[in-house]
């Protein structure tokens, strides 16, 4: 099979389209025909080393912790799965991905595939749907009536987090430039502020104090620091790549997510999708050829919204 592997830690440059071995199901998994697989910043995170004291990886490793497809292949002791079974899931971290044309996939990993978007799309929903459920919902405790800053909303994680959050009943406000602005409207978001000025202290965010600020964007440690200030007595910051200090004051929370699998909750969200209430966004589709020229436009900040790499796709 075809399959995008890398042989060491490295730039875009290590990631290689090559020929592969077939996996094969262990106890509890699954073989899955991969229709898509969608790139994430954690894929780039793992692929430059950033993250080896967290996922201890094996070379040659293949990315993609997202995989949408078909069952076509059971392993020993799986139970209420059969072949020919739609599915999605989001596939451990430290295991080979689904950066291939067949991937193995744990069973307790997996969910029913959205009926209402192609195969492929579906691709898009695992890990940027769960990130944004579990920082809004299991972490911060989200409820109605709330007020939540979504801070760098244009992206994948954030179209999620802008629709779950409105329809939880929490009055939304997130920052994005001039072009996200009506689509993130259409999303959900109540209102949209462009831009946030860290050098001006304390910062001002029009609707703060906010219960929850959900902070997709990289800041620094001050910027950070500064972002508390908009955070109601009692509320929470909640930081896809920063945490944020220990002991904020206020009787603030401060915490970084690291998502994790959850059929359980994927499965809801795929409901969601079905129901008309989520909606899944593509940016692009690409060949899963290309998975190096994606990873080099993350790299260099010109990756916008969510892609979907295909394999067999020219």
């Amino acid at each position: 099979m075809k399959a995008v592997r890398y042989h060491r830690y490295g730039g875009s440059e290590v990631l290689q389209y090559e020929d592969a071995p077939r996996p094969a199901p262990g106890p509890r998994q699954v073989l899955v025909e991969v229709a898509a697989t969608s790139f994430n910043p954690v894929d780039a995170g793992i692929r430059g080393g950033y993250l080896a004291q967290v996922y201890d990886i094996a070379f040659p490793h293949t990315p993609g912790v997202d995989v949408a497809g078909t069952i076509v292949e059971l392993g020993g002791e799986v139970r209420g799965w059969a072949v020919g079974d739609a599915v999605v899931a989001f596939l451990p971290l430290d295991a080979d991905g689904g950066a291939a044309e067949f991937a193995v996939v744990p069973v307790e990993s997996l969910a029913a595939a959205p009926t209402t978007v192609s195969r492929a799309d579906a691709a898009a929903l695992p890990e940027a749907g769960l990130t944004a459920w579990q920082s809004l919902f299991e972490i911060a405790g989200l409820a109605s009536g709330q007020s939540v800053l979504i801070n760098g909303a244009s992206g994948a994680v954030g179209g999620y987090a802008v629709q779950l959050a409105a329809q939880a009943g929490a009055h939304v406000t997130a920052t994005a430039t001039d072009r996200d602005a009506e689509r993130l409207r259409a999303l959900g978001a109540h209102r949209i502020v462009d831009y946030i000025d860290y050098t001006h202290a304390p910062i001002s965010v029009e609707g703060a104090p906010f219960d929850v600020v959900l902070n997709l964007i990289a800041t620094t440690d001050d910027q950070t620091e500064s972002l508390l200030a908009v955070v109601a007595d009692g509320g929470f910051h909640v930081g896809t790549m920063v945490a944020g200090p220990d002991d904020p004051g206020r009787d603030i929370h401060t915490q970084r997510v690291f998502v994790r699998s959850d059929a359980t909750q994927l499965g809801e969200l795929v409901e969601r999708v079905d129901a008309g209430d989520l909606r899944i966004e593509v940016f692009q589709r690409r060949p899963l050829a290309d998975t190096a020229a994606v990873h080099a436009d993350s790299d260099a900040g010109r990756l916008h919204g969510k892609t979907i790499l295909i394999p067999g796709r020219r």
